[in-house]
């Protein structure tokens, strides 16, 4: 299980995808850190159990157990978030935003690695979920941090092409059952 692998799974229709999944991971310019735990946040945040099953073993190969289980807590914390913050966003009635969250999220205080990664893992998954208020708000953290746009716009390139790449082979699934 590697990225060979989930690349050879992609149909001819989606080719786009395939050079585009080695490209944003094969040539990211991103440290193997930000790189892999930005791939296995976004995995799970895709959903789909092919990408995560072939993209985690090389994820876990390539990042501390620390940062395999901060990637992992991005992800969980971000599911969680995501939802509620994107609600109270979207909701006319904006008192919501004037009430306790009453929400733990201890992780992002604490996530066990550099904070500006976990920020980063969690600005990707946030582009998966579309929480707008979520990616303006990890995106101002890593601005303030020092990193580049480039380095953010990495971080939503992994995600919106690992998110796709799990669209598109859990629908060929989904059709050849």
């Amino acid at each position: 299980m590697s990225l060979d692998s989930l690349k050879s799974r992609i149909p001819d229709y989606a080719k786009d995808l395939k050079l585009n999944l080695g490209s944003v991971i094969g040539n990211s310019d991103l440290p193997a850190q930000q790189l892999w735990g930005t791939v296995l946040a976004t995995a799970i945040a895709s959903r789909s159990p092919i990408v995560l099953r072939e993209l985690e073993p090389e994820a876990k190969a390539n990042l501390s157990p620390e940062a395999y289980t901060a990637a992992k807590s991005a992800a969980a914390v971000m599911a969680m978030n995501n939802v509620f913050y994107r609600t109270r966003h979207l909701l006319s009635d904006h008192e919501y935003g004037n009430l306790r969250a009453g929400l733990r999220m201890n992780v992002i205080g604490n996530p066990g690695v550099d904070k500006v990664d976990f920020e980063l893992w969690s600005f990707a998954v946030s582009a998966i979920n579309g929480c707008g208020m979520c990616l303006d708000s990890h995106e101002q953290v890593l601005r303030k941090a020092g990193i580049d746009r480039e380095v953010v716009q990495e971080a939503f390139k992994i995600a919106s092409v690992i998110q796709a790449v799990g669209v598109t082979l859990d629908a060929e699934a989904a059709l050849s059952e």
